[in-house]
């Protein structure tokens, strides 16, 4: 799938990989969670190879947002937390730290309004949520650990227009916070405002550069 690509993320920075279907974009995120293994080349975080890491702390540093979130019948609070009570409880006031992420992916803009706030149960899959909101709830998840690193899978990709500018207004307050953020797309709009775009195809990088530089290019 890749072809002796050359990639670097910046700590701290926004960069995006666009390219049409196939060309290798999820397997990036893909070796960079580890679901699998290079088999030749190298893969450096902080310039150490991936598989000397212990898989569950390299694990437990990677927030992940994908096209459609997967949300139980539960609260909002549920679904925020999922499962990771005890590791929050150690970062300090869990409902502390809930109240925060809500604040910063502008949750509260809706959640003010339903019966029970975050206690909302959301439905199946968050049926009686909009599709905007539901991903909001998933970047929520994504970032209540305080990740290192964010990858966005098509985050956006799945909304209509009104639902992706409340999600991009979430994720560029993400953003603004040093995290290294990993965004694939296809929607030129989820990436204008990247550090760096790499534009691949047939497994390998075709164009990089800021938008307005690849829009210079007229490639």
């Amino acid at each position: 799938v890749l072809d002796k690509i050359s990639l670097l993320f910046e700590p701290g920075k926004k960069v995006a990989l666009v390219g049409e279907s196939g060309c290798g974009k999820t397997t990036i995120a893909n070796l960079i969670e580890r679901l699998y293994d290079i088999n030749e080349g190298q893969l450096l975080i902080d310039g150490l190879e991936i598989n000397r890491y212990d898989i569950e702390y390299l694990r437990s540093i990677i927030g992940y947002v994908q096209q459609e979130p997967v949300l139980f019948n539960k609260s909002i609070k549920d679904n925020i937390i999922f499962g990771r009570e005890e590791y929050l409880k150690s970062m300090g006031n869990i409902n502390e730290t809930l109240k925060n992420v809500c604040e910063e992916v502008y949750i509260n803009e809706f959640t003010d309004s339903l019966p029970g706030k975050l206690d909302y149960i959301v439905g199946i899959n968050g049926s009686k949520l909009s599709g905007g909101q539901k991903q909001r709830i998933a970047i929520a998840r994504a970032i209540i650990t305080k990740p290192k690193i964010l990858i966005l899978d098509e985050a956006t990709s799945s909304l209509d227009n009104k639902s992706e500018k409340e999600v991009q207004k979430a994720l560029d307050r993400i953003s603004q916070k040093n995290i290294t953020t990993i965004i694939i797309a296809h929607r030129l709009s989820t990436i204008i405002n990247s550090d760096l775009i790499y534009v691949i195809k047939n497994g390998n990088v075709l164009e990089k550069g800021n938008s307005k530089e690849l829009l210079d290019l007229g490639g």
